[in-house]
């Protein structure tokens, strides 16, 4: 970690590019999840980034607030170290166009169960003109008897979640794919096979799976040939196009990463029906298909817009360690 006046993760440095400087992230080996909101704050349509991030020693915190130009940035950066017990509730106040935003957070109890987000026991809300514009965490009664402040009118939408993994093999995640949506588990594992008859270096051959909750959504064979593309897979009411780019971990030496997105789009009609009325496991009919043999639909789904695609997005940045 490198050494900051004020104690700030070096995950969260240099500037606002948090994730998008992967010199950091390789420096500082840190896992990095970052959500991003859209929402009206200060009368205007903005973007709340809401990042946190985790090594051996701590877990780091950081809500930065879109200027009025898209460009500029007001950041509240909180560090959790064991030995900071007074950093773990508080509140901060910026002025963004002449009107105060507040942070508050109580992350005293919360619990993280060894993951980069803490999963209970905590809030993070901002505030502006009286209305709490963002709230994440499960202890909201707590969070508007502190801030003293109403609900906004106005629910923000989450846009996109970014999230740095470190591993060897195996890379996992838990994600909901909108709002509405219950909390699904992302498996990716990159496999060598060794076929019987081949001609790849050392016998073996590179496939890539995708799980979710435990089931295969996508199977790719013939990776080395296969190192970037996309396909797709039903799950419940959604159709999920994922896209992937593997060239790195193939064929870069070094610690290189591997890029995953994740984007819910509209089923069609038949499959919609399909799901409804079946009561076997969610992804027992789960399959893998090619993005140019979707078909559209007229149907709706709570999260998705009438254009047929979530707003939502998700993009994994698998790091591999040898």
């Amino acid at each position: 970690m490198q050494d900051h006046p004020i104690g700030i993760p070096a995950c969260f440095t240099p500037g606002e590019k948090l994730t998008d400087d992967q010199a950091t992230v390789t420096r500082s080996g840190q896992s990095v999840f970052m959500s991003v909101y859209r929402t009206k704050i200060a009368d205007q349509c903005r973007v709340i980034t809401i990042t946190w991030c985790k090594n051996l020693l701590l877990h780091g915190l950081s809500v930065s607030v879109e200027g009025s130009e898209g460009d500029s940035q007001y950041t509240c950066k909180v560090e959790l170290k064991p030995w900071y017990f007074w950093r773990k509730q508080g509140s901060r106040r910026f002025i963004v166009d002449g009107k105060g935003i507040d942070i508050f957070w109580d992350l005293k109890a919360a619990k993280f169960n060894g993951e980069t987000e803490p999963h209970s026991d905590y809030y993070v809300a901002v505030v502006c003109n009286e209305e709490v514009v963002l709230l994440l965490g499960d202890l909201k009664k707590d969070a508007y008897r502190k801030t003293g402040c109403r609900p906004a009118l106005i629910d923000p939408i989450l846009v996109s979640r970014k999230e740095h993994m470190f591993g060897k093999k195996k890379f996992s995640t838990r994600i909901k794919f909108h709002e509405k949506g219950r909390v699904h588990e992302i498996s990716i594992e990159c496999k060598n096979r060794s076929p019987n008859n081949s001609n790849s270096a050392n016998g073996v051959e590179p496939e890539l799976e995708i799980r979710i909750d435990g089931h295969l959504a996508i199977h790719v064979k013939h990776l080395q040939w296969k190192f970037r593309g996309n396909q797709s897979f039903n799950l419940n009411k959604l159709r999920v196009e994922v896209c992937w780019d593997v060239h790195d971990w193939l064929f870069s030496p070094g610690l290189r990463h591997a890029l995953f997105i994740f984007k819910p789009i509209l089923p069609s009609t038949s499959l919609s029906s399909l799901s409804t009325s079946s009561s076997s496991p969610p992804l027992s009919s789960l399959t893998s298909t090619p993005l140019s043999s979707q078909t559209g639909s007229s149907g709706s789904l709570e999260g998705l817009n009438a254009g047929g695609s979530s707003d939502f997005c998700l993009f994994l940045y698998a790091w591999k360690v040898e």
